[in-house]
């Protein structure tokens, strides 16, 4: 099975059995939440759709978005990643991961942030 990993400097911290995710964060300036959902497809990561909030400095709606319950939504125009590099900081709130209905923060996954630390998410082989 595939899933969904977390890794520190090209080592894998922690497998995930499950082949989508939502990766959520706020604004370090606007303080707007904003989402991505990914699922895996082999050994890469496709970005379905995203979401946010409002928008502000460094934050533009793409043309395509819809305002839907409270969020702007669109599908991403990305190819197929190999993985999401979250750059952790101490001076703003933490990534979430969510999948099965519940979200979980980068420090409850892996232990408090380094400042600079970068957490990559990339799908990996799990469970065999």
């Amino acid at each position: 099975m595939t899933g969904l990993c977390l890794g520190l400097a090209a080592v894998i911290q922690l497998s995930i059995p499950v082949d989508h995710c939502t990766v959520a964060w706020h604004h370090s300036i606007e303080k707007i939440r904003w989402e991505e959902d990914y699922r895996t497809d082999g050994d890469k990561l496709i970005a379905e759709a995203a979401r946010v909030r409002g928008f502000g400095a460094g934050m533009e709606i793409p043309e395509r978005a819809v305002w839907h319950d409270g969020y702007w939504e669109y599908r991403p125009r990305l190819s197929p990643l190999q993985s999401v590099r979250l750059t952790r900081s101490t001076f703003t709130a933490d990534y979430q991961l969510c999948w099965d209905g519940e979200c979980h923060t980068l420090t409850d996954l892996l232990g408090p942030a380094e400042e600079g630390a970068a957490v990559e998410l990339f799908a990996c082989p799990v469970g065999e």
